[in-house]
């Protein structure tokens, strides 16, 4: 009863990267994480230097020998996750066991990682494959780039709606 209690403390009170890090994840410089679902084997989990995890992304490390195990009672696999420097990892994002993501690499909200990416790669959709490079989103957001990082909430909230409509994305 009470490790189901101090567990609870440590999932909820703590940081994510503080959980992450005492849950045996690996973890580089100048991340930023908002997910606690590190999955039953964190330490087969690697994060590089300066990656941004949000919200409700979650890293699986064995696969489905569930239905396996009248035949092989012992049966289990795994996969190490590895996520290289300079990576966005938005919303909702799955990541498979085996996966390794390479250095500058955004991943789409939504997508399911089931194989490996190389450098300079966006990623999504769902199974998860390349929808473009860093240096093609890097341009259109510069188009599109509005100056307003920095500024106050309210300092923002006015350049915004005072700004043409053309400036903002439109899909």
């Amino acid at each position: 009863m009470f490790s189901k209690i101090l567990y609870l403390y440590k999932r909820f009170i703590w940081s994510p990267e503080k959980f992450a890090r005492k849950s045996g994840v690996t973890i580089g410089k100048n991340c930023w994480i908002a997910t606690r679902n590190f999955g039953s084997e964190p330490y087969l989990i690697t994060i590089g230097d300066h990656v941004q995890i949000t919200d409700g992304v979650k890293f699986f490390t064995h696969g489905g020998a569930w239905i396996f195990r009248d035949r092989y009672p012992t049966l289990d696999t795994f996969g190490k996750i590895v996520i290289g420097n300079n990576v966005y990892i938005g919303n909702n994002v799955l990541i498979m066991p085996g996966v390794t993501i390479g250095d500058n690499v955004v991943i789409a909200a939504g997508a399911v990682v089931t194989k490996s990416f190389p450098d300079n790669v966006v990623i999504g959709s769902n199974p998860a494959k390349v929808i473009g490079s860093t240096q093609h989103l890097l341009d259109r957001m510069l188009e599109k780039d509005m100056g307003v990082k920095g500024l106050t909430y309210d300092e923002k909230r006015k350049v915004l709606l005072e700004t043409d409509g053309s400036r903002f994305i439109k899909k």
